[in-house]
């Protein structure tokens, strides 16, 4: 198993129990939390592939509400992980409801450690499990952009960036919220640069103590500290000939932002308790959700380091702002999550599809393909209905524009809906728009559309 597969999180305001379920899982990587600002805080740190949830916490101790807040903002932010719920004695209902939100898995207390730890193994196993199912199938695509499933100019615009910048080696940028897939851009940059062949290594900078994070950077020499048994490369030297992936650079601490500046200025690195300069060829990529350019003012982010990681920007939009992508993504985890998960369901309803449209997707990309899974799961029938995505009664937001833009906009996204709908079938889509197919022609023509 993963050194990611082995971390655990443990949400409990029990101190006694805390230290209980400390003991019962030496062999993890353990964070603690006792409510939910801090449980967010540790989820967004570590990546645990396993949470423990207690649905008793403050400021609802005697209730449930607060644990089932927690429950859905995890779900959310990371649908990968395994989250089991621990509940009260013969408290069935509120287990059951737990797990049609998207717990993996419920335990009832007294907590007995033995039967937890195997739950617990049971859960890391399978995120481990599915984690390498992910890895084969983007290894097994048989074109680079094909993780990339996009049919709005937004992220038609962004394939094409990425084709430009992939042969260059110029240090690249990645924004975007959390949750819209960064991770693949830099899979299809690696894949179509000239160092496809060679490494591409990636360290998540909020996901690593700071005490840690130059160790693992730069690597140590045997004696540089307490524990320093051997010496060891750190992810610079790994990525030799190939990419270094600097994910959420935006929390780096500022001391090693100083030690970062001088490796891209100079290309080349001292190991933590070395002397040697050691030369290294990587192109560097980095990615963050936060807002750079705020932190240069406020001097939580160095700025010649921002100038220095900042040769090409690459701007993920949010899946709000891609026109068309909503229905072609769901489609996608639809087909692909059913086959998986054994479960015959064949599409969505038409109210389905116009509920994914009007839904601002706050999580972007991750929370859609964590509704559309667990829609397929809860579905009784062949089709995924709004109530099985969870998403009745939502209303569409207004658009404030003049009569002609209003117009045009209404057209061009009337036409990209169409062609969603019917998978571009185009006499399908005309008879959907109640037009003929010469008129719909011209329509895509002048919107600059392509089936």
């Amino acid at each position: 198993m993963s050194d990611q597969a082995k971390k655990l999180l443990i949400v409990e305001d029990d101190p006694g129990l805390q230290s209980q379920l400390r003991w019962s899982f030496e062999d993890y990587e353990i964070g603690v939390a006792a409510d939910r600002e801090s449980a967010i805080a540790q989820l967004r740190r570590m990546e645990p592939s396993v949470v423990t949830l207690d649905l008793g916490l403050p400021p609802d101790p005697g209730g449930v509400s607060e644990g089932f807040a927690i429950l859905e903002e995890i779900l959310k932010l990371s649908p990968e992980t395994k989250v089991i719920v621990v509940t009260g004695h013969n408290d069935r209902s509120n287990a059951v409801r737990a797990i049609g939100l998207g717990a993996y898995d419920f335990y009832e207390k007294p907590i007995e450690p033995e039967l937890l730890v195997l739950v617990v193994e049971r859960a890391a196993r399978l995120h481990a499990l599915e984690q390498e199912n992910r890895k084969l199938a983007t290894q097994g695509s048989s074109s680079p952009l094909d993780g990339i499933i996009a049919v709005s100019p937004e992220m038609l615009k962004v394939c094409r960036t990425i084709e430009k910048l992939a042969p260059t080696d110029v240090s690249t940028l990645i924004l975007g919220e959390s949750g819209t897939g960064k991770e693949v851009l830099v899979k299809a940059l690696h894949a179509l640069s000239g160092r496809g062949d060679k490494r591409l290594v990636a360290i998540n900078c909020a996901a690593i103590p700071e005490n840690l994070l130059e160790s693992e950077l730069f690597g140590y020499e045997k004696g540089a500290f307490t524990g320093a048994s051997k010496t060891t490369q750190g992810k610079i030297e790994l990525a030799e000939g190939g990419i270094l992936f600097l994910d959420e650079i935006g929390d780096m601490p500022l001391p090693l932002q100083a030690k970062m500046l001088r490796f891209l200025q100079e290309r080349v690195i001292e190991r933590i308790g070395g002397r040697k300069e050691i030369p290294v060829d990587v192109r560097v990529i980095c990615a963050t959700h936060r807002d750079l350019v705020d932190m240069t003012r406020e001097k939580s982010f160095r700025e010649d380091l921002y100038y220095r990681i900042n040769e090409a920007t690459i701007r993920i939009p949010s899946l709000k702002e891609r026109q068309g992508d909503t229905v072609v993504l769901a489609r996608w985890f639809l087909q692909h999550f059913a086959q998986q998960l054994g479960r015959p369901v064949k599409g969505f309803t038409q109210k389905a599809l116009e509920a994914m449209e009007k839904y601002t997707w706050p999580g972007n990309v991750r929370e859609l393909e964590n509704r559309v899974k667990r829609a397929i799961i809860m579905a009784e029938g062949s089709q995924i209905s709004e109530q099985d995505l969870e998403m009745e009664d939502l209303e569409a937001e207004e658009q404030p524009f003049n009569l002609r833009e209003v117009r045009e906009a209404a057209e061009y996204r009337a036409v990209l809906r169409a062609l969603s709908f019917t998978d571009n079938n185009v006499s399908h889509t005309a008879d959907l728009l109640g037009i003929t197919r010469p008129t719909l022609y011209n329509l895509m023509r002048k919107y600059n559309i392509n089936a």
